[in-house]
């Protein structure tokens, strides 16, 4: 089976083309690496420069199916500057679409749970959202299948550690290793879902199982929550690493509290997440102690 993946060098990319690969299935991979590194290319893949906002006119191959990865993700830097992140998250997954819809193939769309805390508390949410939409517009008006899942504060192996995306867990990690003491924001009592990165590159396999073999149905952009199920505050987390903490302030457009509902998932696609973020930050930990010997 031939695959696509866009934003395949980027966080949950990166796993997922792994996991494709192990699988024997033929992937190529489009991505501008501007969130991306190059370190994370798999050897087996096919890899190209392709910035999704301006379209594929060049482009003839066809696919078996779509995974559409590729955004500007987190809140901050879309309030910042929020033109990249429409641009990117809007009219590029639209281009997605348009290039699925002409070679009628199936999309598996990488949505967002901030879709669960004010569309218009920042542009990267409501982006997001604007991406779910379109794929039930090319559903009703094209009869293109696809399905949406929702993250939930991923993690794990290739997060970012540093910079204007990087996730959590990966500030903490890099502090952590810098003997720099954990920065909270606010007062850290807001609480979040933590996912492990394996369970959600499953939950994308299993979407793209589910579409291909159940071609008499119709999949107009249907919704998968794609979490863990539990929460943490981001106190407890930092109290897990044992190490100092400091607070600075909160930051706008920040919610408190992320828990998702995945009966739908397991339902439908029998899956259920299978991974614990505190058993992840005690294997990490340990993990350094012993790089330290």
């Amino acid at each position: 089976m031939r695959i696509l993946v866009t934003g395949g060098v980027g966080f949950v990319g990166t796993n997922l083309v792994k996991k494709l690969l192990d699988k024997n299935y033929e992937v190529t991979v489009f991505d501008n690496y501007s969130t991306g590194f190059k370190k994370n290319e798999v050897k087996g893949a096919k890899y190209y420069d392709v910035d999704i906002r301006d379209g594929f006119k060049t482009w003839n191959k066809k696919f078996d199916v779509i995974f559409h990865l590729a955004a500007l993700a987190r809140i901050q830097p879309s309030i910042k500057n929020p033109t990249p992140a429409l641009e990117t998250n809007v009219v590029g997954t639209m281009n997605i679409l348009e290039y699925a819809r002409k070679n009628n193939t199936p999309v598996v769309y990488a949505g967002s749970s901030s879709y669960h805390h004010g569309l218009y508390g920042s542009p990267y949410a409501w982006s997001k959202y604007g991406g779910e939409e379109l794929c039930k517009l090319y559903g009703e008006v094209y009869g293109l299948n696809s399905m949406i899942c929702r993250f939930y504060n991923v993690y794990g192996p290739h997060h970012i550690r540093s910079g204007n995306y990087a996730t959590v867990l990966g500030i903490f990690e890099e502090q952590y290793m810098n003997n720099l003491p954990l920065t909270i924001t606010g007062d850290g009592n807001q609480r979040r879902d933590f996912t492990h990165v394996d369970d959600i590159v499953d939950g994308l396999i299993k979407c793209m199982n589910t579409i291909k073999n159940n071609n008499d149905k119709k999949y107009y952009g249907e919704i998968y929550e794609l979490g863990r199920g539990e929460n943490f505050s981001i106190n407890e987390i930092a109290n897990m690493f044992k190490t100092t903490t400091k607070y600075i302030p909160a930051r706008p457009g920040e919610y408190e509290t992320t828990l998702c509902d995945f009966t739908k998932a397991k339902k439908d696609l029998g899956w259920t997440p299978t991974k614990n973020v505190d058993d992840y930050i005690q294997n990490w930990l340990q993990n350094r102690r012993t790089e330290d010997v």
